[in-house]
């Protein structure tokens, strides 16, 4: 059951919800927050369905088993897919935001999403993220009335938390497979290998596909360090402005912006249009453009 089904008569009843990332190490690619949830009646059953870490299943197999908990009328899962360029403008702000808050943010929206939904959390399990004790306190006070379970290795201990898991690595592969460079630059191509920094493939993609002044593809986290080894060989940018946006954190009112050693896709002239025609500046653009997220695929 996917977000935007109807809501179940079990979901009235006490349920329960497990909360599990994909795609937090990568330098490529999105940040995915999957969730499941179930009727707390029906855990018994969820523990014969064979969920598991999704690191340790094979992609064959996790496809599989993401087809079979989406036909299953008796649980229900969302997910929060979170755009690198997202990532990388939070991360680079002037009001830095980590990623250990940005994760916890994403896990807090999701138990929101599912609330607002009607359905009758009493019990969620998290991975844990930072310190245990310190995000299930902060969890605890946010959402008093259900119980929360921050565990290391959550995602091998309580399978409500291994579908989770499936949710969130299947979504980001998929998302991953069907991304569109939507880049103009000649001889560019797909062959980025994992996405995570200690791939050569993909260390070879970077060097590849940098701009000295766009910088990187916009399917690039430009805030990790893996990137910083490339920006010597990126010129330095001055961008006029007539209002400088309180978080870009540059220069001052009418004066020009240096934007220097940040990578940053190039932007589509439809989507540039649309920015400039709602009187924002094109460097807040630049700095901190989100995407819509996706609920699921």
């Amino acid at each position: 059951m996917g977000s935007e089904a109807p809501l179940p008569k079990w979901a009235s009843t006490p349920c329960i919800m497990g909360i599990d990332e994909a795609g937090r190490g990568p330098v490529l690619g999105p940040m995915v927050y999957g969730c499941l949830y179930c009727a707390r009646s029906y855990q018994k059953t969820l523990a014969t369905l064979n969920f598991a870490d999704s690191k340790t299943l094979k992609e064959e197999k996790r496809e599989e088993l993401f087809e079979n908990l989406k036909a299953d009328e008796s649980i229900g899962w969302s997910v929060d897919v979170i755009d690198p360029r997202e990532l990388s403008a939070k991360m680079l702000r002037k009001n830095k935001v980590n990623l250990n808050e940005i994760s916890h943010d994403s896990a807090i929206g999701l138990i929101n999403r599912v609330l607002n939904m009607g359905v009758l959390l009493t019990e969620v399990y998290l991975d844990t993220v930072g310190d245990a004790d310190k995000y299930r306190i902060k969890l605890s006070e946010r959402f008093p009335s259900i119980k929360i379970v921050v565990a290391k290795k959550a995602d091998s201990l309580y399978p409500v938390v291994s579908g989770a898991s499936i949710v969130a690595k299947v979504t980001r592969d998929r998302a991953l497979r069907e991304w569109v460079l939507e880049e103009t630059s000649e001889n560019m191509n797909r062959s980025f290998g994992s996405g995570y920094p200690g791939d050569p493939e993909t260390k070879a993609w970077l060097a590849h596909h940098k701009h000295s002044v766009f910088g990187f593809p916009a399917l690039v986290r430009f805030s990790w360090g893996t990137c910083t080894s490339y920006y010597k060989d990126m010129v330095e940018v001055l961008w006029e402005s007539d209002k400088v946006d309180e978080d870009v954190g540059y220069g001052s009112s009418g004066k020009q912006l240096k934007l220097s050693n940040v990578g940053f896709g190039r932007v589509s002239k439809r989507k540039s249009e649309e920015i400039e025609s709602s009187g924002k500046g094109r460097c807040k653009f630049f700095q901190s453009r989100k995407l819509e997220q996706l609920t699921h695929f």
